[in-house]
């Protein structure tokens, strides 16, 4: 496997993730809590929940999603960027989806001591939605048995996101998800205002049967 800043951080959360199993103080530290960020201005929590994950299936699904996505969207920014800028815009890219996406969560939480969340969804959901503005056209394969185009499926994720975060009736930070997606898609417009023209031109043609 190239080592590239995709496989880094990768590599990266799997540790970090996999120690944190084993390590309840550490677990504990590093989960988002939006009352103990508040009450002991914890704001590091904001990163270091996106290092940690519930259990292996969790971080497997993250970090699987995340590598193949991720690899478009570093590709890309290096690629009009340079690979010194590119790389930069990369990683701050992710880790600005993992803060931002929690951000209406700590609003809505910051009162409540119970809750608590982790794992890099919101991050990884900013890179998905990110590489569908890319390439709007390409297919993503739910569970490898329905496939459909990016910009077909991430309407119908970003409306389920929406509904189910106002529902509240799962342990699913659904809320992350949306957000996450929403600063993606917002990122890659700004740094590349001409992706939006081209988004819109490969979908315009596009014929589901």
């Amino acid at each position: 496997m190239e080592l590239t800043l995709t496989t880094l951080i990768i590599g990266i959360t799997a540790i970090t993730s996999i120690l944190a199993f084993n390590r309840h103080e550490m677990m504990d530290r590093w989960m988002f809590m939006p009352y103990q960020i508040k009450k002991r201005g914890q704001w590091d929590r904001f990163i270091l929940s996106g290092f940690i994950h519930k259990d292996y299936i969790h971080l497997l699904f993250n970090m699987f999603t995340f590598y193949f996505f991720g690899g478009v969207v570093e590709m890309f920014l290096r690629y009009r960027f340079g690979t010194v800028v590119g790389g930069i815009l990369f990683v701050a890219f992710y880790l600005l989806g993992i803060i931002i996406s929690d951000i209406p969560t700590y609003k809505k939480y910051q009162g409540d001591g119970h809750y608590r969340a982790l794992g890099a969804s919101g991050g990884t959901a900013a890179t998905v939605f990110a590489s569908i503005i890319i390439m709007p056209l390409a297919d993503i394969c739910l569970f490898g048995i329905v496939c459909l185009p990016g910009f077909v499926l991430g309407v119908l994720f970003l409306i389920y996101s929406y509904v189910k975060g106002k529902r509240g009736e799962d342990n699913i930070n659904h809320d992350a998800h949306l957000y996450g997606a929403i600063f993606g898609i917002v990122f890659i417009l700004i740094l590349s205002p001409s992706s939006a023209t081209l988004f819109v031109e490969q979908i315009k043609g596009y014929r589901l049967f």
